[in-house]
């Protein structure tokens, strides 16, 4: 669901430099890749448009008065008080900005937190320092770390692309499909935040948030823990890779297979410790 603001509540568009306002500066708030971004996004250009055209009148009327009204042109400043319609109009302009405000700012934090009707759900649990991912419906779970070698850490070597924004294990996504998240950790408090998703979710022990995206194009996308968590805070990134509906069936596929040969391993294993371990029990009694 992507909430799309009325033109009349665009106050940016009626100046020239609109168009550079919004366009996709370095200097701007990025517009991400879901719904949810996009929404964050023409909230944040429209409540910055208020905001500009409020502080314009405001300066605009203050230094002509003080210009008009200056001491060498002898004005004489006009005295009053408990002016009614001025009292009123000081009370209800910033009334009626504020809810230009809060509507749209509502229906943002609505479809926030709308995880209803979703096709994957996965659980994100944060560890000092590494993440846990659990798809529930494929059964499917593995540890997300870092993947910057040492060396490039602690040594001095020369830093790589992704330099503390890479991962063994990256999580994947499907395109177009909404993904529910239920974040939780097991220690400490964490966040877990991709900028290009528009959202950040606390990760708290002992308790479960919620968060969706509906990831529009295929891309790898980075993020990192946003809640100070220990010593290895800064070592803690995320790496999420969307991939479209084919691709993403066939990862699913492959993880089922190596999680079924694992499982065939280990119960072979343990097979073959189970028939070892009376010939050593008894050779030890001897």
């Amino acid at each position: 669901m992507q909430i799309r603001q009325p033109a009349w509540l665009m106050p940016m568009a009626l100046f020239p430099w609109a168009g550079i306002a919004r366009a996709d500066l370095t200097h701007s708030m990025p517009q991400g890749v879901t719904p949810i971004s996009h929404t964050v996004y023409d909230l944040h250009m429209l409540i910055l448009g208020i905001c500009v055209v409020t502080a314009a009148l405001l300066y605009g009327v203050m230094f002509y008065s003080i210009f008009a009204h200056r001491k060498s042109k002898s004005a004489v400043a006009v005295q009053f008080h408990e002016n009614t319609l001025v009292e009123v109009l000081w009370t209800v302009i910033p009334c009626l900005i504020l809810v230009l405000m809060a509507v749209p700012a509502t229906k943002a934090m609505i479809a926030m937190y709308d995880t209803s009707e979703a096709e994957v759900t996965i659980k994100v649990t944060g560890y000092q320092w590494k993440w846990q991912y659990e798809y529930l419906e494929d059964g499917i779970k593995f540890v997300s770390s870092l993947k910057t070698p040492r060396g490039q850490i602690d040594k001095g070597e020369a830093k790589g692309e992704h330099y503390l924004q890479e991962v063994d294990n990256p999580l994947v996504l499907p395109v177009g499909k909404k993904v529910r998240f239920l974040i939780t950790a097991a220690d400490v408090l964490h966040a877990w935040w991709v900028p290009a998703f528009g959202w950040k979710q606390d990760a708290t022990p002992g308790f479960i948030n919620e968060g969706w995206v509906r990831i529009e194009k295929p891309g790898t996308y980075r993020g990192q823990c946003a809640e100070l968590c220990g010593r290895g805070h800064a070592f803690m990134p995320i790496v999420v890779e969307a991939k479209n509906e084919q691709d993403y069936r066939q990862w699913i596929s492959g993880q089922k297979a190596l999680l079924a040969a694992r499982q065939d391993a280990a119960s072979k294993t343990n097979a073959s410790g189970d028939l070892v371990q009376p010939a050593q029990t008894k050779a030890a009694r001897k």
